[in-house]
């Protein structure tokens, strides 16, 4: 029999005894009471950035969000960003307080994406490295990896926190001074991964293209500029509902994705923010770093010229 909802703080909540998805093992309340129980640490990261939402309805496959639905509630803060791919202005949701995380929540919405850029500014507030295992491989390859961008960034004299993706990796964040622009972010980034695939290249490859990173940990040098990035404490669709959690540089060898759900998070964070805590103050980006970077090409668009000369190369070939 299906529940009949409740209300917090003015949202009406629906179908709260739903399962999420098919291996879940959690429902829409767990969703709910997860995000209720954590608004405190994921606000401060959610706060005044357009926000991308992963939303997964009943029988549906997943998808990504963007714009609000016609029946967002006026009282929703929200922001226009003109979207250059498409020609058009996106209207994003601001998850700006407590009553807009719940109603995201009962939307179905698990994961939360926000952009690296507060709304109407352009200057990113943080450079982010993202370290992908290798298919199959495990978590602590990524943590090696993510060694090594700590002592790459070290080499430029700066330093960031580290958390689990909830996924199989691990992202590196580095608070910037906001007087760096995306360019200039995106180039240090390429930097930061180049100097981390020298100091090991036999565990780390900066290789966009798949079939070229030979069972090695990729440093994914593209979540910059206009790209989102999942938020520490959100949720993802994955099986037992994983969130992306920040870990203390000497506990990294102690843990694993999986030690992170909706069910088992809040029983590690006590009172505390450990995002919060374990983040450096902002700093300025090194200017070495960008001037390297500013010779590196960009992966996506090497990627796709390679891309291009091997099909070529496959169709001479016969």
């Amino acid at each position: 029999m299906a529940d009949k909802g409740e209300e917090r703080d003015g949202v009406k909540l629906t179908n709260l005894d739903q399962e999420l998805f098919s291996d879940a093992g959690a429902t829409k309340r767990d969703l709910v009471d997860y995000l209720d129980a954590v608004t405190d640490r994921i606000l401060p990261v959610l706060r005044d950035r357009p926000l991308s939402v992963i939303r997964l309805l009943r029988g549906q496959d997943k998808f990504m969000q963007k714009n609000l639905p016609k029946y967002t509630p006026d009282w929703v803060p929200r922001t226009s960003v003109w979207a250059e791919a498409s020609h058009r202005e996106v209207t994003y949701g601001l998850c700006n307080d407590h009553r807009t995380l719940l109603w995201f929540g009962n939307q179905r919405a698990i994961e939360y994406h926000p952009a690296l850029m507060l709304a109407g500014q352009t200057a990113p507030t943080h450079l982010i490295m993202d370290l992908d295992p290798p298919e199959g491989g495990a978590f602590q390859l990524a943590v090696q990896a993510a060694r090594l961008v700590r002592e790459a960034l070290a080499s430029a004299g700066m330093s960031g926190a580290v958390k689990t993706s909830g996924a199989k990796g691990v992202h590196v964040f580095v608070p910037l001074d906001g007087k760096s622009d995306p360019e200039e972010v995106a180039a240090a980034t390429r930097a930061v991964a180049a100097r981390a695939e020298r100091i090991d290249p036999e565990l780390a490859t900066t290789a966009f293209i798949r079939e070229d990173r030979h069972g090695k940990v990729f440093l994914d040098a593209t979540r910059a500029g206009g790209a989102t990035v999942i938020a520490a404490y959100s949720p993802r669709v994955r099986p037992g509902v994983p969130v992306s959690f920040p870990v203390a540089w000497d506990d990294l060898d102690n843990v694993k994705p999986s030690d992170f759900t909706v069910h088992t998070a809040l029983s590690r964070l006590s009172d505390g923010d450990p995002w919060a805590a374990a983040m450096p103050e902002p700093q300025p980006l090194d200017q070495g770093l960008i001037d390297e970077g500013r010779t590196i090409p960009v992966a996506r668009v090497q990627a796709m010229h390679e891309g291009k000369r091997r099909a070529k190369a496959r169709r001479e070939a016969g």
